[in-house]
């Protein structure tokens, strides 16, 4: 029996990094949808992660593969906390979160022929109270722009938190692989 390609539905090099871990052969893929279109204000933080992680996995969608999708997002007081992509922006969200529990989000979602697997991870992230001095100054140190949230756990984001609730550190940083090794090893891989 031939064994199924496995994809990552992804750019992302944190993603494809986490993947690694886990030993399997795998292409990485740009998704062939338009993130931005899908983002539907009217769902909730969680609905939104797992729509956005099917649709990038059943964009790639073929017989002879494993896709995975993924999405990561933070939910602060009732709203998104997407990338930053300034550091003034950055600074102002690590102001805003200082001090205080926010959830960050992460989303993924296999496609195997018929199959769709879905699975979230939420964790539970309360940040130290910061001054603005220390927020500029791991801004400067990880430029977390292209980060939900503004902050690089697997950097120097660590310090940033006193207090960290999760069922798989991995999730933190893009790809829970304790879930995700399980649904590889129930297809076969």
């Amino acid at each position: 029996m031939k064994q199924k390609q496995l994809i990552l539905a992804s750019t992302s090099k944190y993603r494809q990094e986490l993947l690694s871990r886990l030993a399997y052969t795998f292409t990485a893929t740009p998704p062939l949808m338009d993130e931005e279109k899908e983002k539907d204000p009217a769902l909730a933080p969680k609905a939104l992660a797992e729509k956005l992680a099917r649709l990038k996995a059943e964009s790639l969608r073929h017989n002879d593969a494993i896709v995975i999708g993924g999405d990561q997002l933070v939910a602060f007081e009732g709203r998104i906390l997407g990338k930053a992509h300034t550091i003034e922006n950055a600074i102002a969200q690590l102001q805003s979160m200082q001090g205080k529990t926010h959830e960050l989000i992460t989303a993924i979602c296999v496609v195997a022929g018929g199959q769709v697997i879905p699975y979230t991870d939420i964790t539970r992230m309360h940040m130290k109270k910061l001054s603005r001095e220390q927020i500029e100054h791991y801004v400067q140190l990880d430029m977390p722009l292209d980060c939900a949230g503004s902050y690089k756990i697997e950097k120097h984001g660590i310090k940033l938190f006193d207090k960290i609730e999760s069922q798989d550190f991995t999730a933190i940083q893009g790809l829970p692989l304790i879930e995700l090794g399980k649904i590889l090893e129930n297809l076969g891989l």
